[in-house]
This record gives C-alpha cells, sequence and structure tokens, in this order.
C-alpha cells in the first residue's frame, strides 16, 4: 500500500505503461471517490480525501446507498453498498471508530432473524435495480452480502454484538456449501481470511478449494475458455480464474492453485487491460450507468491484484 504523506506532488507512473494508462483511464470516467482511492494507492496520495468521498454516500441511518454499488440505483441504504463502503475504509486503514459504530447499528437494524445480512433490503423496491438482485418482502440471510462485511470488521478487530449472531451465520453458511458458485465462493473467502479461529478457518478453505476445482469454478487455462462452464445466470464469457479468489499471495485461496495455474491466470489479467487503459467489466450488463461506474473500481481492483504479486511497483 502507498504511503500517505502530505507531499503536495502525487508520484507519476512511466508514460504509456499499463499503470500510466490505468490513470488516465480514472481521470477521465470514474466517479471522485474512484479517483482519489487510485491517487491513495498509486500517487501517494493521502486517506482522507477518500473519506470525504464516501460520505457522500452516507446516510443518517449509518447505512451507505446512493448507488456506492453501481447495480443498486437510489438513495436508500442497502447491506451491499454498505459493505462496499467497508472495503473502501479497510483499503485506507480507516475501518474502525464512531464511523464503523454507526455502521454496525445499520446492520443490527436490516438483519434477518438469524442475524445475518440480505442481499438487498425491501427498502430498494421503487427504485432501479440489476435484474440480478431481485427484492422480495422477506429477503433470506446471503453469505455472499454478510460474509465480506464480517471478514473485514473481524481484520480490523472491531468487537459489536452483531458481529457474533453473523459470525455463526457464515462458520454454519460456508462449511455446508456444497453445490456452489464463484461469487458465493469470494464471499467465503472474504470471511475466511480474516476469521478469528485460524485453523478451522485453514480446515474450511480447504475443503472449498477441493470444492472449487471439483466443479470447476476457476478457469484454471485461459487459453481453453471455450471448454470452461459459467456458473447457470452468469453472463456469457463470465468467467473466474485463480486470482479473483486469492486477491493476495496471503489468501487462504492461493493454495488452492499451483505456481503455473496461478502466473496464468495473472498473464491473462494483465492482458485483459483495453486500449483505454482500463479493464472490462464481465458480468451482466443491464444499464449503461452501472457499467461506466463499475469500470474503474475494476481497473483499480485489477491493478492491486497485479501489484500484490509481485507484477509491478506502482
Amino acid at each position: 500500500m502507498a504511503e500517505t504523506g502530505d507531499s503536495p506532488l502525487p508520484s507519476t507512473p512511466p508514460a504509456r505503461s499499463p499503470l500510466f494508462l490505468a490513470e488516465q483511464f480514472v481521470w477521465l470516467t470514474a466517479r471522485v471517490l474512484e479517483q482519489r482511492l487510485f491517487a491513495y494507492h498509486f500517487l501517494n496520495g493521502a486517506a482522507a480525501p477518500v473519506e470525504a468521498a464516501l460520505d457522500a454516500y452516507r446516510n443518517e441511518d449509518g447505512g451507505y446507498g446512493h448507488a456506492l454499488e453501481p447495480d443498486l440505483r437510489g438513495p436508500v441504504s442497502q447491506p451491499l453498498h454498505t459493505a462496499h463502503a467497508l472495503r473502501v475504509l479497510d483499503a485506507i486503514g480507516c475501518c474502525g471508530g464512531q464511523r464503523v459504530e454507526r455502521v454496525c447499528r445499520y446492520l443490527t437494524s436490516v438483519s434477518t432473524a438469524d442475524g445475518a445480512l440480505p442481499a438487498i433490503h425491501p427498502s430498494q423496491r421503487g427504485y432501479p435495480a440489476a435484474p440480478f438482485v431481485p427484492v422480495v418482502d422477506d429477503p433470506p440471510s446471503d453469505l455472499l452480502a454478510t460474509g465480506p462485511v464480517v471478514g473485514r470488521l473481524h481484520g480490523n478487530e472491531v468487537w459489536n454484538a452483531w458481529l457474533f449472531r453473523a459470525t455463526d451465520f457464515c462458520w454454519q453458511a460456508v462449511e455446508s456449501l456444497e453445490k456452489s458458485h464463484p461469487y458465493e465462493v469470494e464471499a467465503a473467502v472474504a470471511f475466511l481470511d480474516s476469521a478469528p479461529d485460524r485453523p478451522r478457518a485453514e480446515a474450511a478453505a480447504d475443503r472449498l478449494g477441493r470444492l472449487v476445482r471439483e466443479q470447476r469454478l476457476a478457469a484454471l487455462d485461459p487459453e481453453r475458455l471455450a471448454d470452461q462452464p459459467v456458473a447457470p445466470g452468469y453472463a456469457a464469457g463470465e468467467h473466474h480464474f485463480p486470482h479473483d479468489f486469492a486477491r493476495s499471495p496471503r489468501s487462504l485461496a492461493r493454495a488452492w492453485f499451483t505456481d503455473e495455474e496461478m502466473a496464468r491466470s495473472l498473464d491473462h489479467l494483465a492482458v485483459e487491460q483495453q486500449e483505454d487503459g482500463g479493464w472490462p467489466v464481465r458480468w451482466r450488463r443491464w444499464a449503461p450507468a452501472p457499467v461506466l461506474e463499475a469500470r474503474p473500481m475494476v481497473t483499480i481492483e485489477a491493478l492491486l491484484t497485479l501489484r500484490a504479486y509481485g507484477r509491478f511497483v506502482g
């Protein structure tokens, strides 16, 4: 992670490098939040401007809305928006204090009967949302929404009454997974990478890795994607690769793949950078604005993954 000093002159990536091209793409297309995140991660920017930009999405109930997660439009707080906010706060080292206490109060208020989070709270009704995230009156608990939130709170040593039941839900959900899909597995990894019971997390991750390989959820050979199945309900070509599960070498999911498989995955990620400097959105497109807003997010994530594996310094 870049230092966050007060230097008034940010460092500049070498001209025409992948990082330089990505920077031009971000300045051209990104929201203020992603512009400041890029500056924080790659241009010696400070955390405070990122926090200020994120505050524009915060609501009085302690949650976040206003299309922070681009596939959900409208002002109302939602668990997926709030999970995104925690991801940002974690990335800049600010996932704690009164702000996170307010977030936990919001999470408590929207929890299901078993103490976990729904993917979409019914308050979304009446506002545009992606068709693959339907709004229902009594939504069930969802590992995809709960796992990353619980993982980040544990990773930042946040303790709140809400966490106890939500953690129990995550353990039960992860350890009972049978037939799964890539996004659910990624949510499970986000929980396991920071779960406080490390031996239990390692055992659960080992089992999950075998499931990923048995069910062919990871595309291990990018040169043969035509032979790789896509999960039901996913877009055509919405493949997931080893780097999608193991975003850094420190992830428990890194042990699921050989060095050769991971190298091929990272090579594929690097060449996915497009002529405009950004990386593509692979999931289903349903409206122009969500895609435009998501591409800078995907681009920053790709750069961070490549840097975590030593593919460039920036």
